[in-house]
């Protein structure tokens, strides 16, 4: 049998793991992940910190023991940490991708998602603190968090740009990335060094937008990949302008589409949908362990990649709107749901963090 991992690796895609906890950096099974699955990075978010912390009884000492500080500053210590170990064992990878994997993704506070000078104070402060050059800073791309993406990469910050649900907000991501480098260049700054992904959500789309057709409707679940392969055609016509090759004359990284949110959330649909069918060249998918486990075991990958995939993919698109849904609408209520559901995520964490703090728990 094959090796679906193996193979959709050798096409182009970084295979990164969506998830983190103490429990995977002290037991081993992300050091296995790294050695015998293609594992070369891995992505968190606030959700991932709620889980790993409130679940485990492997942060409670240091809680305790930092029980003086406030309940974000006990929290910011915690996930820090934990990245930061992440980072350290991902360094072998790191070294032998020429720098451009072995990345590791932490989120700035989801409350700060509409305050872009906020978001810009706490990236620069966890960038430095973390202090490990293959550390990511997660930046939602909201309006207010495109000038802030510029501006940690003009201050030399790698970014993981997150929570983008339409190709015209990734073509604004694009732009961003692209005016940070600018102003480094025009400063006369290094930018050979600044690496960043553009994180585009996936299986939420599909949920959305099934839910407005029939049961039996045979669209089901295909809007999400021709989404998505139009954000990957904008990719490689952003990589033919001018002024971004330019700027790789200049030392600039190209910034990989990354397919976020990849594990299925229909049970009827294939496991391995939004992994195998979204394979191409200078890609990223961050995966969930049972999504990655389920193109382990499958063995198969037919090969054909994203670009083969363009003209049908404008006749998804194309019959969604006939049938009256305004994809345009869904994507903007994802991107203050997804915000919201970090945001919770969030103040969830932070609960628990308090209870174990104040010995009520």
């Amino acid at each position: 049998m094959g090796n679906a991992l193996a193979d959709i690796s050798k096409a182009g895609v970084a295979v990164w793991l969506d998830d983190l906890s103490r429990e995977r950096l002290q037991n081993g099974s992300l050091k296995k992940l790294i050695e015998s699955d293609y594992v070369v990075g891995v992505t968190t978010n606030p959700s991932i910190f709620s889980s790993a912390i409130g679940k485990s009884d492997l942060y409670q000492a240091d809680i305790v023991k930092n029980a003086t500080l406030s309940t974000e500053e006990i929290i910011t210590r915690l996930t820090t940490d934990d990245v930061r170990d992440a980072c350290d064992l991902f360094d072998g990878v790191y070294e032998d991708t020429h720098h451009q994997d072995g990345r590791v993704s932490i989120e700035v506070d989801p409350r700060f998602a509409r305050d872009t000078n906020a978001t810009i104070e706490q990236g620069l402060y966890l960038w430095k603190i973390i202090d490990r050059p293959n550390l990511l800073i997660k930046v939602p791309a909201t309006v207010e968090g495109l000038p802030a993406i510029t501006e940690l990469i003009a201050r030399g910050v790698s970014v993981n740009v997150t929570l983008i649900f339409s190709v015209a907000r990734y073509k604004q991501v694009l732009q961003a990335y692209s005016d940070g480098l600018k102003r480094r260049v025009d400063e006369q700054q290094e930018i050979s060094e600044i690496f960043s992904v553009a994180s585009f959500f996936i299986s939420r789309i599909d949920s959305a937008v099934d839910a407005l057709l029939p049961a039996n409707s045979n669209m089901r679940g295909q809007t999400a990949i021709a989404n998505a392969v139009m954000a990957y055609q904008a990719f490689l016509d952003f990589l033919d302008t001018p002024s971004w090759k330019e700027l790789v004359n200049q030392g600039a990284n190209l910034q990989r589409p990354l397919w976020a949110s990849t594990g299925v959330k229909d049970p009827t649909f294939d496991p391995n949908l939004y992994v195998l069918d979204l394979v191409a060249a200078n890609t990223v998918n961050t995966m969930p362990e049972a999504t990655l486990n389920s193109v382990k075991d499958s063995g198969i990958f037919n090969h054909e990649l994203i670009p083969s995939k363009l003209a049908s993919s404008k006749s998804v698109l194309a019959k969604i709107a006939l049938a009256g849904i305004d994809l345009g609408k869904i994507t903007e209520h994802l991107e203050v749901d997804g915000v919201s559901k970090f945001e919770a995520a969030w103040l969830e964490l932070m609960k628990s963090v308090n209870a174990i703090a104040s010995g009520s728990k």
